[in-house]
Order: C-alpha cells, then structure tokens, then sequence
C-alpha cells in the first residue's frame, strides 16, 4: 500500500471523520486546518440521523454520541394555537439506532478528535492555512502558511472538507452557485426545564412571532435550540439591551429561570460547487454544497460525503478500483446534493415565500390544515434526512426499476442502488457482528438466500448466506430476499446489485462494476 497520505483540508467533523474513515482502511492522513485551535462555540448542527449514527458506529463514536445525545421520537407541528399534526419515528427492531439523536456540533467534534489522537494514521495540524493547491496523474501538492513559514505537503488525493469558504475551491476556481435568502432568523441555546418532553416543536405564526414561524429542539444537559424567524434589519444587541429578546424567550420558557448559552444570528444558503472532484481532489461537505437546516440534511450528507470518497480513495491506493470509481464520486454526491438542495428548496420557498402568489398559496395551505387531513401533507416544516439511492450511478447494475418512490420520507425498496436495511444476524466466525450492517464495511460483501456463490475476484470480498446467518429471519424480510436471491453489497453499505440465480460470473462482473471497473 502507498505510505503517502491522503490530505484532508479542514479539520471539522467530515475532515475529522474522512481522516477516521480512511484509517480503517490503513490509509494514512494529513489534515490541515487553517485555525490555530479549535473553536467549540455552540450547538451549530444538532440533528444525527440513523443512518449516519452506523457510520459513525464504525470509526467508534456513534456509542458515546448516544450517551450524550437526546433521542427524540415525536415532531409536533402547529399554526397559531392549532396543533396541525404529529410525527413519530419509532424505532424499529431492525435497527441499533433511533431515527434521530440531538447532540451538538461542538460535542461531535470533540469525540472525533479525541478518537484522531488515538489514531496514529491520523496527523491533525493547525495554524495551517491552504494557499495553493496543483495536482498531477499521481499527486496533490498543498501549499500553507503556518505561523513559521510557508510549508508544503504532498498526498495522493486530497479531500476539501474546509466549508463554505473553502481555499481549496476557490484555488481550483470553481463556482458556488446558488443564492442567500433575504430572511434573518436568530438561534438561541437555552439552558431551562420546559413542560414537556424531548421533542421537535415547530410553530408557524404564533401569536408572539407573528407572519413567521419558531422551532424548538431539545439537547443534551436541559439546552433547548430555539430558532426564530426575525424580520429584516434586526438588531441582536439591541433585542437584548432593550429586554426584548428576554420577552421572546419568555413567550416558550414562561416564567421559569434560564440560561443564554449560545446566541447567533444568520442568513441560509442554498449553493453547490460547480464540480465535486476534480482530478485526485474531491469536495465534501459545506465545500461542496450549502443548504438551509430545516430537515438536518447538511452535516448528514457531509458524512455520507466522507464516507463516500474513503472507500474510494482506499480502493484507487490499494490498485483495486476501475477507471470509473474516482469519477464515480462525482456523480453519485452532486446527485444527493441536488436532491437535498431540492427538498430544502421547496422547505423554503414554503417557509419564506418569494412572491405575493406564494404568500397566499401558505395562507391557505396552513389555514386548510386546521380542519382538513388532506392539507396538512402540504405542510413544509422541513424533510428530515435521509440517505441518497444510487439507481443510475455508474457503478450499480441493473435498470434503475419502474415507479420507485422518490419522496421525502418515503420508503425505499431494497432495490441496486438503495442503502442496504439492516437486521439482527448470528455469524459464528465473527461473533461482534450482530447486525447486517456490521458485516460492511471493510471490502464488498455478497449475501445469498440459500447458496453462497463461488466468488473469485482480486478485490476484497465475503460472502454469507442469510440462511445461516439471519437470526430472526428479519433480514430476509427486510431485503424481500426469495429463493435464487444475490445481493452485492458495496464497502459503503448500498446495495450495488440484487441478482436471481447467478453464477460466480455474474457476482464478479456485478463486483467488477461496483469498483468502476469496465461498464
């Protein structure tokens, strides 16, 4: 394997968790960020969802974020003193995760850097800002400035995880397109005890923020994330100074003491890079795409970002990738981000309407809701996030299938492309594994019905069949396995084809395409 690290650029939680991610594969990183420390100042991100809870699980996190985090189960929505519906998000057996936990930025970061000091493939260095980046067939050269001088480091790639500034685009001269919304809208992190349980509340025009809207979260340690909707020329310390702000947080805490832990006062964007990899160099996180938060799909898909390049980057150093799998970046990513950028698009065009017409057409909506279920599904509050399906990427076989559902929230079908389910498993030669998900991670996996396929393929593989393994027989339930089934797993955990009856030809051509080789 190459000795020559990876470069990172941009030591926030996806640097920190490309850095962990490609350890596991015995890569060796370099990250350098531009701070000279880090900066652990408020709440930031909150939302962990399930999925990205696993990838977390596997570079030893995901455990202590549950300790600390607030698993919440209920979404209320409300207009004016209606409460239009309620959301519930069970958690189903199938899972070692609820659908979402609560835990601050700050504290995510704090656990990834302390796992990348124990890490001796990980070197984390401040004070390093980028200022130049070149690349050729075989390497990434960056150049900083450090507070002794001007160094260089050299890697094979390079993942630009520096956000929504990041050096590293504008040094490859790409575009972030997109646009900043007008509104303002102030969070507060408040420490107090309110009268009800840990669940999301979002309010559209109460009475004490009227023509906009305030959601409320629950956090760790008794903090509430409280986000107002505030009216253009807004002045923070003026709010405060003039005891106004105190009546706003009155208005959701009543009369009960509270403690001002975090204020910041913010405009949303909506932009992605014009190309997510370019060469040996691929954008991941706010520096490829920006979005508005009402749905918790930003630091979600950036992780889904890290994960994405690491096995990629692992493959392409260890000689096992095709010509296609770096490119293959490109294209699977930019898809989620437009995607993702659409659902917060349409969140936001209904939560700040652009136009008389769409003023009108909420109005209508939220007063609709109040009586009639059928509106209440045009109620945008935000889509929570969820994973990206590849269906057309490059590296899945098969046709992507007729009328699969494409909806915020909707379920997937365990089709090529889809994140595979997961289920309780008994595997006698691995006995930590005790989920599906477990068994990823590490190479391509192969599952079968009934009859393990002969697998003969120069990547790393294992193969198991679900009749030996799926302990409950949930496993086969969840992946609609049938006699003949074949499932080909990708390290990332998707599925990147779902066969009947093959041979050992098809499974490795099925291999074969899922690590960019020939198409």
């Amino acid at each position: 394997m190459n000795a020559a690290p990876v470069l990172i650029v941009g030591g926030g939680p996806v640097g920190l968790m490309a850095a962990l991610l490609l350890a596991r594969w015995g890569v060796p990183s370099v990250i350098l960020e531009a701070k000279p420390s880090r900066e652990l100042v408020g709440s930031k991100s909150i939302c962990v969802q399930r999925d990205v809870l696993d990838i977390y699980h596997r570079v030893g996190v995901a455990e202590a974020l549950m300790r600390e985090g607030v698993t919440w189960q209920v979404g209320r929505t409300f207009y004016r003193e209606h409460e239009l519906f309620t959301i519930t998000f069970p958690d189903p057996s199938r899972s070692a995760f609820p659908g979402f936990i609560n835990i601050g930025q700050s504290s995510v970061e704090r656990k990834l850097e302390s796992a990348v000091a124990k890490q001796p493939l990980v070197d984390l260095r401040y004070a390093h800002r980028v200022t130049a980046v070149s690349q050729d067939h075989s390497v990434v050269t960056v150049r900083a400035q450090t507070p002794t001088g001007i160094v260089e480091v050299t890697g094979t790639h390079l993942v630009a995880a520096d956000g929504s500034h990041s050096a590293v685009r504008d040094r490859l001269r790409l575009d972030f397109e997109g646009h900043s919304f007008a509104d303002l809208f102030l969070i507060a992190d408040i420490r107090t005890v309110l009268p009800f349980g840990a669940e999301r509340r979002f309010h559209f025009d109460p009475e004490w923020n009227p023509g906009r809207q305030v959601l409320v979260h629950p956090q760790p340690d008794s903090v509430w994330r409280i986000d107002w909707q505030v009216p253009e020329g807004f002045d923070l310390a003026a709010d405060q100074a003039s005891g106004r702000l105190d009546e706003r947080i009155r208005r959701i805490v009543g009369d009960g003491a509270y403690e001002i832990v975090w204020l910041s006062l913010y405009r949303f964007q909506q932009r992605m890079a014009s190309r997510m990899r370019v060469g040996r160099v691929l954008l991941a996180g706010d520096a490829a795409h920006l979005m508005a938060p009402f749905g918790a799909r930003g630091l979600n898909s950036g992780v889904q970002d890290a994960e994405n390049a690491a096995w990629k980057i692992a493959f392409d150093r260890a000689g096992w990738a095709g010509p296609e799998l770096l490119a293959s970046y490109q294209h699977e990513r930019s898809a989620a981000a437009r995607e993702n950028l659409r659902v917060t698009g349409d969140t936001m065009r209904f939560l700040v309407p652009q136009s008389d017409a769409e003023w009108a057409w909420r109005r209508d909506v939220l007063e609709r809701a109040v009586v009639d279920p059928a509106a209440r599904a045009q109620v945008n509050s935000g889509k929570l996030a969820e994973p990206y399906w590849y269906l057309d990427s490059p590296l899945t076989t098969g046709l992507p299938p007729e009328h699969f559902p494409v909806g915020p929230g909707q379920p997937r079908p365990p089709v090529a492309g889809v994140l595979c389910p997961d289920a309780p498993v008994s595997v006698l030669a691995e006995p930590s594994a005790t989920r599906l998900r477990e068994l990823f991670g590490t190479g391509f996996t192969v599952l079968s019905h009934t009859i393990t396929p002969t697998v003969d393929t120069e990547v790393p593989t294992r193969a198991y069949r679900l009749d030996l393994i799926d302990r409950d027989g949930l496993a086969a339930e969840a992946l609609r396995a049938w006699p003949g089934w074949c499932g080909v797993v990708r390290p990332d955990g998707h599925l990147a084809a779902v066969l009947n009856d093959p041979d050992a030809n098809t499974v490795r051509a099925a291999i074969d395409r899922a690590r960019g080789g020939s198409v």
